[in-house]
């Protein structure tokens, strides 16, 4: 199954930052919203493929770049017992859920199952699997997105190793770029709320 347009679109960015603009993966990460983990797997691929310079040739489209950075790319083989992927996804919108702990639950049922990177590994080749439900393409500029972080992070005095507060984390994140700022607040107050807007202000160069 092809992959989507909006995929694609990702993996020609990834490779135009890196090969292009020789931004570094974490900076690639923090302006697409692409994982670390992936953009190096599509450099690695790109490498392979001979495809690890900028621009990629005129005559490659979408379809010729995925049949040669994906060539071989389907679900790994599978070999020992996989857990019902659907679940997985779903569990992981809970709140402090995390690959890892899922994996120790599969563990635990299966104790002859795949290892955390495989395990990984399975789980991302079945999430590309997926359609993509809902496409929004925003200007740059136009619109920044904020809200807190659900948790709460403690802070504490360096001498007396006690918490002196449970900061309030404030996110922002600009719509084109998925650039993001975060803050540490004492409170979602009036008076934090604002000053977090103008500090990402600012942080944007708006």
């Amino acid at each position: 199954m092809p992959r989507p347009r909006v995929v694609m679109r990702k993996i020609r960015e990834v490779l135009r930052l890196t090969l292009g603009e020789r931004l570094s993966q974490r900076r690639v990460r923090q302006i697409t919203g692409v994982p670390e983990s992936t953009i190096y797997d599509y450099l690695k691929r790109a490498t392979a493929a001979g495809l690890a310079v900028w621009p990629l040739p005129e005559e490659l489209d979408d379809r010729e770049l995925e049949r040669r950075m994906f060539v071989s790319a389907g679900l790994p083989p599978v070999t020992r017992p996989l857990p019902d992927w659907t679940r997985v996804k779903n569990e992981l919108r809970r709140k402090g859920v995390t690959l890892q702990l899922l994996h120790l639950e599969y563990l635990e049922e299966h104790s002859d199952g795949y290892q955390y990177s495989q395990f990984c590994r399975h789980y991302h080749a079945w999430r590309r699997r997926l359609d993509v439900v809902l496409r929004q393409d925003y200007v740059a500029g136009q619109k920044m997105f904020v809200d807190f972080r659900g948790e709460t992070v403690s802070i504490y005095d360096r001498e007396t190793e006690t918490v002196v507060m449970e900061a309030q984390i404030f996110v922002s994140v600009l719509g084109a770029s998925n650039y993001i700022y975060t803050e540490a607040l004492p409170s979602q107050q009036l008076v934090p709320w604002v000053n977090a807007h103008a500090h990402a202000f600012a942080f944007y160069g708006g």
